[in-house]
């Protein structure tokens, strides 16, 4: 991925109304703030996309109020380049906002060959953030995630890590993801002693994949951490694209990893009658999927990717509507159970 100087891109000054709308939520018991909605990089930012469609997206996100943007060591393809683009643009478009902005990233997947470049030991975490703060000419970010666990490393090595990370000035906060409920009882015990403002939690969550209802969410109330949601349309599956059924070059039609096309039929009479709702509400599902989601107290967030800036502003519509009525929640919890 390239920018290239003969586009005639316009110099970025952001919207100046664009804290009027959005609408920010306190996560845990913490300080913060984040947006509803939150923009990550996963897709759509790696060297084999355009950048000027990553550039735009990012732009408007900010200039639509969002402030938290999320990524990740291995987000690309390939892995890196999500974090090599992101400080480009950030050079770029958003230094001189920079402390407007709450970045996110992460380690835990497999990032480099051998034995120290994967999971949760001491040796990864540091040296992995290392390499982010390189990659997007960043002193610190807000917040660092140990982003799955590890179960062979001692859990007080991640969090201690975790906890030095911060003493070292190279994240402001920390957090976990894809942890399960017992694990993050005791990470959060672990943190606390260490004195560690342990934030956030990400995880995936949707109407479809409901399994952070079953402690987690109440885990983390009783622990001041806020939830952020990631994956909140399921894929996909809870937007227009298969209403209708499997479209020819879908994702779910390649039979791709995170969806396949026998996941899409098994919940197309569910995607079916919850946009009948959505329609009733005057909303897109995926935008009722996003509403429905932020109905809980303890989701700050719901973090969505965005392949172009138009999709972005659909997605974030969701946030006029917020409210569902008894009738409604009842009738979708017959759908979805």
């Amino acid at each position: 991925m390239q920018i290239n100087d003969k586009s005639e891109v316009q110099s970025y000054l952001a919207d100046s109304q664009r804290y009027d709308s959005m609408t920010y939520n306190r996560t845990g018991k913490s300080g913060v703030l984040l947006p509803a909605m939150s923009i990550g990089l996963w897709h759509n930012f790696g060297f084999v996309d355009p950048i000027q469609n990553g550039r735009e997206i990012l732009r408007t996100a900010f200039d639509l109020g969002i402030t938290h943007f999320d990524l990740a060591n291995n987000y690309g393809p390939p892995y890196g380049s999500a974090e090599e683009n992101f400080g480009t643009l950030l050079k770029r478009d958003f230094k001189p906002y920079r402390d407007e902005l709450f970045i996110a990233t992460k380690a835990g997947y497999d990032m480099w060959p051998g034995p120290y470049g994967n999971l949760g030991s001491r040796k990864y975490l540091i040296s992995s953030l290392d390499q982010s703060l390189k990659r997007m000419g960043l002193d610190y970010v807000d917040i660092f995630y140990h982003h799955r666990p590890d179960p062979d490393t001692p859990l007080e090595e991640t969090m201690g890590a975790l906890a030095d990370i911060v003493r070292q000035g190279k994240a402001l906060y920390v957090g976990i993801s894809n942890y399960e409920p017992k694990e993050t009882q005791k990470a959060a015990e672990i943190l606390k002693e260490l004195n560690v403002p342990f934030i956030l939690h990400q995880a995936r969550y949707s109407m479809l994949d409901r399994w952070v209802e079953d402690a987690l969410l109440d885990t983390l109330e009783q622990n001041g951490v806020g939830c952020i949601a990631f994956s909140p349309l399921a894929q996909g599956m809870l937007t227009d694209k298969y209403i209708n059924g499997i479209p020819e070059n879908s994702r779910a039609a390649k039979d791709l990893t995170y969806l396949n096309s026998e996941t899409v039929s098994s919940n197309l009479e569910k995607i079916q009658a919850l946009n009948k709702i959505a329609q009733e509400r005057g909303q897109k599902l995926s935008q009722m999927a996003i509403a429905w989601i932020l109905r809980q107290p303890q989701v700050a967030s719901v973090l969505v990717g965005a392949s172009s800036s138009n999709q972005l502003k659909e997605n974030v519509k969701a946030l006029d509507n917020l409210n569902f009525t008894e009738d409604e929640l009842n009738i979708i919890e017959k759908i979805i159970s």
